[in-house]
């Protein structure tokens, strides 16, 4: 879940671990270039056969657009995948796909057993390790390893880059992993899942107070509109104080003061005190706020909630249970 300003507070808050992408290179896909405009909607062209369990298997040779426009061609299911930021990884894990990940980003933690993968680098990838193991797939996200992603592209690696701003997106970038490494089956339970999960949020919250909510993702943050913790934070039945700005930005605290939310929900970190929390509690004039006053002060767990994939749904489901516990169960 854009992240031209996204970008910004990513670099500033790296302690988010904001980033999911997946890399593979190899010589059975070729990449058709066409520019950097917005792929369409749907699969952007890959042909799919009806397999033996009802649910679509992939027809090779198989061409794809991602998020920067660029057609991919695969001539046949990719059996090396590399990973550059943490939500492909849980992707590829989610898909059943273990066996194919060849090499991570070193901020990938879940599923536990991907920590043993070989790493490739951090915010800063390293091409000469992606290369090495000569993969014939990269997953990336196109605001996040820009540099990385031309550079593997400029080497003929076949590269997808994504980047879903919306809930939905990122169900459809899922789909759309799925059909390119045929794991259709195993990426519709994933997305079923998660649209199941958003129908059960929505239908909770149907009806009731919309409460007024602040989000800071880090100290001094605040996450605006357009950006998918904003949608999110509305999905399950709140309104965001701070979403008259687009995208992240730097906290006016007393603009904060002035909106008075009744609800502050900030991540669970591992450090004692949380920054974070210390931060609120300490801001001069904040202890008038309602939320600071009646104790509604909620941890939720970061990486669900700022990492693309098949987890954003579990991100929902804490983000409603803390808004509307009465409600989401």
């Amino acid at each position: 879940m854009k992240w031209n300003a996204k970008l910004k507070l990513m670099m500033a808050v790296m302690l988010t671990a904001m980033m999911l992408v997946i890399a593979a290179c190899g010589g059975a896909v070729r990449d058709n270039s066409n520019g950097n405009g917005n792929a369409g909607a749907g699969n952007g062209g890959a042909a799919v056969e009806q397999g033996e369990s009802g649910t679509a298997a992939s027809e090779y040779p198989l061409k794809i657009k991602d998020d920067t426009g660029t057609e991919l061609t695969f001539e046949h299911a990719p059996s090396k995948v590399v990973t550059l930021v943490p939500s492909e990884t849980e992707i590829m894990y989610a898909l059943g796909g273990a066996d194919l990940v060849a090499g991570v980003d070193q901020f990938s933690n879940y599923p536990e057993e991907a920590a043993a993968k070989p790493k490739v680098g951090d915010m800063t990838t390293n091409i000469e390790a992606v290369v090495a193991l000569t993969p014939d797939l990269v997953l990336a996200s196109s605001s996040m390893n820009t540099d990385a992603v031309a550079k593997l592209r400029e080497l003929g690696i076949p590269v997808f880059a994504s980047d879903p701003l919306t809930y939905d997106a990122t169900i459809e970038k899922i789909e759309k992993v799925g059909h390119i490494v045929n794991k259709n089956e195993e990426a519709a339970k994933v997305a079923n899942h998660m649209r199941e999960t958003k129908q059960h949020v929505v239908d909770a919250v149907k009806g009731a107070e919309k409460k007024k909510v602040y989000l800071e993702f880090s100290v001094g943050w605040t996450v605006g509109s357009g950006t998918f913790l904003d949608e999110l934070l509305t999905l399950a039945g709140g309104t965001n104080i701070a979403a008259s700005q687009p995208s992240w930005y730097e906290v006016n605290a007393e603009e904060v003061v002035k909106q008075n939310p009744q609800i502050i929900i900030f991540p669970a970190l591992k450090e004692e005190p949380n920054p974070i929390k210390a931060a609120i509690e300490g801001r001069p004039g904040w202890d008038t706020i309602d939320a600071l006053k009646n104790k509604q002060l909620f941890a939720v767990t970061e990486d669900p909630l700022v990492r693309v994939g098949p987890r954003l749904a579990d991100g929902l489901l804490e983000m409603a249970k803390a808004i509307h516990p009465d409600l989401v169960k």
